[in-house]
């Protein structure tokens, strides 16, 4: 399940592409959503399209919407007009680099440039605030030479987003279950690499699930580290599965962190839902519940 996660996200970087693929009967996405749910809205809630895309988008997102959700995370140019038809807006959007092959490799520089320009300009012109962006993996290169060619790259990118009223996000994901090599994993090496970029513009992407596997003490690392955050995903750990009573993280006092810390104006992003749900619709909406603090 790892390996195929893996793989969804690094065709997603690599494609910016998206789709929609038939698979569940309207009568069972109908009957998946039919049970609106009235939310608090302390927490912007969005959702992963990759662990759903079994749903046609004419299907998954009234029932996103009806549950309270109020975007997609993840989602490429083609996918934009469907979700624009139901009222929803793209939560992250395409940036530049993947997983593998990512920031901190300097020969990607000027290919990766021209990646930010256009997908920039894309967001913004579509009303989309948020556009992804990855380290990389070290293949040799120390953290401190991978942070600086990052650097070297994200201070000419956000001008671009300063310019543009986007924020570029560099995802935060574990090296030591999913993503053996990975640079950007621990959050005291983001948030350096966002102090020396130095741009509200430029800013994480906290995936709770991968910190809780490389470091834990997740409430106390959101709170001391909001001013470098701008997004967060959610999963269950182990297995990246449901945040229900059979995974250790507890995500409704993690919530009410985020929401003090909205409420507090320190924090106006969005928490998108990122796992392999156990029983689709139903385990996406038993999330929303639980989050919705």
């Amino acid at each position: 399940m790892m390996q195929e996660k893996g793989i969804r996200r690094r065709n997603f970087l690599k494609s910016f592409a998206a789709g929609s693929a038939a698979g569940w009967t309207s009568a069972a996405a109908a009957a998946a959503s039919a049970q609106e749910i009235k939310v608090k809205g302390r927490i912007q809630q969005s959702v992963c399209r990759g662990n759903w895309r079994d749903y046609p988008w004419d299907e998954f997102l009234p029932a996103c919407k009806e549950m309270g959700l109020v975007g997609v995370d993840l989602v490429g140019q083609g996918d934009w007009p469907a979700i624009k038809k139901h009222g929803m807006i793209a939560t992250m959007c395409p940036g530049a680099g993947s997983i593998k092959n990512g920031l901190n490799n300097k020969n990607n520089h000027p290919r990766f440039l021209n990646d930010f320009k256009k997908n920039i300009q894309a967001a913004a012109g579509n009303g989309w605030r948020n556009v992804i962006t990855m380290a990389g993996d070290r293949r040799g290169v120390d953290d401190e030479e991978g942070m600086e060619n990052c650097r070297l790259i994200l201070q000419e990118a956000v001008k671009m987003a300063e310019d543009s009223g986007v924020t570029i996000c560099m995802e935060l994901l574990n090296s030591k279950v999913d993503h053996p090599g990975y640079m950007c994993d621990h959050t005291a090496w983001g948030v350096e690499l966002c102090k020396r970029v130095a741009s509200p513009h430029f800013k994480l992407l906290y995936d709770i699930y991968h910190m809780q596997i490389m470091e834990g003490d997740i409430i106390r690392t959101i709170r001391t580290n909001i001013d470098y955050i701008g997004h967060f995903h959610t999963a269950g750990n182990p297995g990246r599965k449901d945040l229900d009573d059979r995974q250790e993280l507890q995500y409704k006092p993690i919530m009410e962190a985020i929401a003090d810390l909205t409420e507090q104006g320190k924090y106006n992003g969005f928490v998108a839902h990122e796992f392999g749900p156990k029983h689709k619709l139903d385990s996406l909406r038993q999330a929303v519940q639980i989050c919705d603090v």
